[in-house]
């Protein structure tokens, strides 16, 4: 019995001592990271899209329409199916919030939608502009958003999803998301938002950036989609140390997915980047994805391939330069989020990224990491795993486009 006791208090000691470790080495990261500040909280935008109450009173053609929040992408897709091209725009006109975001919509209708709800915001936006009762920060706020809503409505630009609430969400498709062979979906961590997904300091680091370097990598038969559909950690405070926000942004990714496939694209390469792993690794029993990469990860809140319940292919990047690697891998009373998905022990297949560097280098152009990214997404056409994929699948290195995929 003594002896039992004093292993216990051992075992407690032992855990608290590697907490107060991680909580030590994390804050030296944070403190030391150049470029990063620590984060305030950030509560998360849950729940359907705006403009939903007035969707579920629509009862014009006598039939109940899809509720945004329970009915499924694949019922969705259905609905639209049985309306004519007409009664679809309708639709998309009288309620373009919620048809814009509504998973399982037709992939065009939805450009179209999220055209007029940008619209409709600008207008309110520039009505804002020099409305008295206002401060002069509400009158620059409104500015910058109008600014905002311009860049987005720029002819050739294809939103998929679009919503202003909180610091704003968006997913845009570089390609031909329609006639796409391969489809791939960039998921990313801290500080991505609507003003920030495609800024230019730092390209590489955005999904943005990401999204467009693997496209021209890959070539024209691949569609890459820049998600930023949940609320990101901002810096590296507490919320980029939890999986609160994972936790809440995890059904909103996997929804958006199963929407893509219910809309009759190939099942996608999903690539995590940074905080964006976790939300993937929380996400993957329910991702209907062909692979999962995740990349510069602090881990995806799993001991292993076989913990995250995937049929996926899982890979793994992480550079010797990234700071990511100077991150504990625990995870103790929420604190941390698990085991290294590049570490051997993981079981994930090693991607190349020898020629990546920092943290936001690995859709760089020249780096062999983007050159196996293009790999494993153009072996996305079937939307099918190889078979011996997904949980428990050895570890298999790719190799870059144009000397064939393992």
């Amino acid at each position: 019995m003594r002896l039992r006791s004093w292993k216990a208090r051992r075992s407690w000691k032992n855990r608290g001592r590697r907490t107060l470790i991680a909580v030590a080495l994390t804050t030296t990261v944070v403190a030391g990271t150049t470029g990063w500040a620590v984060g305030s909280e950030q509560q998360p935008l849950t729940g359907p899209p705006p403009g939903t109450q007035a969707w579920r009173a629509d009862h014009t053609w006598g039939v109940r329409l899809p509720d945004p929040a329970t009915t499924t992408p694949a019922r969705v897709a259905a609905f639209f199916d049985s309306l004519s091209e007409a009664e679809q725009r309708s639709l998309a006109r009288k309620h373009p919030s919620v048809v814009g975001n509504l998973d399982g919509a037709p992939t065009t209708l939805r450009y179209e939608a999220n055209s007029l709800a940008i619209k409709a915001e600008r207008a309110r936006e520039k009505a804002r502009e020099s409305k008295p009762g206002l401060t002069s920060q509400d009158h620059e706020q409104s500015r910058s958003l109008v600014a905002r809503y311009e860049e987005l409505l720029e002819p050739g630009r294809r939103i998929l999803a679009f919503d202003p609430r909180g610091r704003g969400q968006v997913a845009e498709v570089y390609g031909d998301l329609a006639r796409a062979k391969h489809v791939s979906v960039v998921v990313p961590g801290s500080d991505m938002d609507l003003s920030t997904f495609d800024r230019s300091k730092d390209r590489y680091g955005t999904p943005a950036g990401m999204a467009r370097s693997l496209r021209a990598t890959a070539g024209n038969d691949t569609a890459v989609i820049a998600w930023v559909g949940y609320t990101t950690p901002v810096g590296l405070g507490p919320d980029a140390a939890t999986g609160r926000l994972a936790e809440a942004g995890a059904p909103r990714l996997a929804r958006f997915v199963q929407g893509l496939t219910a809309s009759g694209t190939p099942r996608p390469a999903v690539f995590c980047h940074s905080y964006g792993s976790v939300v993937c690794g929380l996400a993957a029993p329910r991702l209907a994805a062909s692979d999962l990469v995740a990349l510069g990860s602090p881990g995806m809140r799993a001991d292993s391939v076989a913990d995250l319940h995937t049929s996926a292919r899982v890979w793994a990047a992480k550079d010797d330069s990234d700071w990511i690697g100077d991150v504990p891998n625990v995870e103790l009373f929420g604190l941390g989020h698990g085991e290294d998905p590049a570490g051997p022990a993981f079981g994930a297949r090693p991607v190349p990224a020898e020629r990546a560097e920092g943290h936001t280098g690995y859709f760089a152009p020249g780096t062999d990491s983007l050159e196996a990214f293009a790999a494993i997404a153009q072996s996305t056409s079937t939307g099918t795993p190889d078979e011996g994929s997904g949980a428990g699948a050895p570890a298999t290195e790719v190799r870059p486009v144009g000397e064939g995929q393992s």
